[in-house]
């Protein structure tokens, strides 16, 4: 296992249970103690958890992992998403991306797309698309996260008021029938709920470890959201639910 994946499993679990053991990471994921506190020890100098003796603890109660630990689990599942999202795609259309692992690589799947206007709040997607000649990128301003990589606030919601989108694909940390698309943050939410509102189409795209998971913040109800594309590992009986509830459900 790469230390990406390594790094980005423990502070899931710590995320989860607020305390990890060395041992029991080590048993997990089949590495040395060794590596185990190397890693921990890279993580506490980003401050993102404190070392106790045998293992670790979160620095608050629960916190939002960064997006640069992000990615490594489901890459192969978020590829297939990717690439079945952008079969929704047509020349010429204006598309909307919110942050995210998922989106990320829906925008990298439409990088060969022609006459498409990308819009998006995300500083990582923005950094990849502007050297793309193909394409026409505008990007919101607003509070930059550094969780995220997201402009958000009213700024960002101000940037797409005058603008009308065919389709918007957008990330979330959770997705239930009773609490709809969720994040967690409060202010990145607000912004990604303007990005829905400009735009025809909404589509989903989170794999199979954000469905039936609410977090803090509602980015919208579940009648929002057009459609859904997972992976076929997702709990099928919440994915029935969000069916029965007017949502199209694929999954690859």
């Amino acid at each position: 296992m790469r230390q990406a994946e390594r790094l980005e499993t423990i502070l899931e679990w710590l995320s989860g249970t607020g305390s990890v053991n060395v041992t029991e990471i080590s048993d997990e994921l089949g590495v040395s103690a060794a590596t185990v506190r190397r890693d921990l020890e890279l993580l506490e100098r980003q401050r993102l958890l404190a070392r106790t003796h045998g293992g670790a603890v979160a620095q608050g109660v629960l916190y939002e992992l960064p997006l640069r630990y992000k990615g490594g689990r489901h890459k192969e599942e978020k590829l297939r998403i990717a690439r079945e999202a952008a079969t929704r795609v047509a020349a010429g259309h204006a598309v909307g991306l919110t942050g995210g692992t998922t989106t990320t690589e829906v925008a990298r799947a439409l990088v060969n797309q022609q006459r498409l206007t990308l819009v998006t709040n995300a500083l990582n997607i923005a950094s990849e698309m502007a050297v793309r000649p193909s394409l026409k990128l505008v990007v919101t301003g607003g509070v930059a996260r550094s969780e995220s990589y997201e402009l958000v606030g009213p700024i960002a919601e101000a940037s797409l008021a005058g603008l009308n989108l065919d389709i918007v694909f957008v990330g979330a940390d959770g997705v239930s029938l009773e609490a709809g698309l969720t994040t967690h943050h409060e202010v990145e939410a607000h912004t990604n709920r303007a990005l829905i509102e400009r735009a025809r189409s909404v589509v989903v795209v989170a794999d199979r470890s954000k469905i039936g998971l609410v977090a803090f913040a509602r980015i919208c109800e579940v009648g929002a959201v057009g459609e859904l594309i997972t992976d076929r590992a997702a709990d099928p009986s919440i994915l029935a639910g969000l069916a029965e509830a007017g949502v199209r459900v694929t999954t690859v």
